[in-house]
């Protein structure tokens, strides 16, 4: 079975440079099949910011052939003993939504997932250079809603200049997560992901993107002094 990760720690400047420039892949580490190495990002951050590219916070989202080739990996590299030091999650894949070439294998649906139960939802996606100010626009106000949404334990996004962009959230529900996307949730303007997923397919903003959900199977020391960040 494949076991995806998404690892969060605070690095020296150097080192998330160098994972950026040259992130590990399957030839160099025994076990992985595709890494997508990113910067941290705060949602709904001021476009002008210093947290919208964080380059002191390195984020890795990965997919292994198993347990094992995680633990070597993070045990016996130079990255993999810098991400160490902070806080990541494996996963079990549930359903994809949309395409990354870099996932092509992965099918649309595993099956049924219990609405009550804890999901982790990824997202990643290759811009299109001349539509990052409307991604920007209608973007922002999702981010708010995702980072401020009572059903999130923990809601986060990452970037890879030029075209790189991603999300990851913890869910305390996968029906919590299906009622933002519908806009049914009890916030304030609902409608807000509603809204620009359909300004999204009048026009889009990516030539690639793909939303990807899992069920969390571990989670693995701690961010920010934060830990049981999966609900039990």
């Amino acid at each position: 079975m494949t076991v995806f990760t998404f690892h969060f720690a605070k690095t020296q400047v150097a080192t998330t440079i160098r994972a950026l420039c040259y992130p590990p892949t399957g030839q160099q580490v025994p076990g992985l099949d595709h890494a997508e190495c990113m910067t941290k990002m705060t949602l709904g951050a001021p476009i002008v910011s210093p947290a919208r590219m964080q380059l002191h916070h390195l984020t890795m989202f990965a997919a292994w052939e198993s347990d094992g080739a995680i633990d070597a990996f993070l045990a016996n590299t130079s990255l993999g003993r810098a991400l160490a030091t902070g806080w990541h999650v494996r996963m079990a894949f549930l359903r994809r939504w949309g395409y990354i070439s870099e996932f092509d294998g992965l099918a649309e649906s595993v099956g049924e997932h219990d609405p009550a139960a804890p999901v982790v939802a990824v997202t990643l996606a290759r811009m299109k250079l001349p539509q990052v100010p409307r991604f920007i626009w209608w973007g922002r106000p999702v981010e708010e809603l995702v980072r401020d949404h009572p059903g999130t334990t923990l809601a986060i996004a990452a970037m890879r200049l030029p075209r790189t962009v991603s999300t990851f959230t913890v869910w305390t529900s996968q029906q919590e997560m299906v009622d933002m996307v519908r806009g049914h949730s009890a916030v304030p303007r609902p409608e807000r992901h509603k809204v620009a997923m359909a300004e999204r397919q009048r026009k889009d903003f990516h030539f690639e993107f793909t939303t990807l959900r899992f069920k969390p199977l571990a989670e693995y020391g701690n961010w920010e002094g934060r830990t049981h960040l999966i609900p039990s």
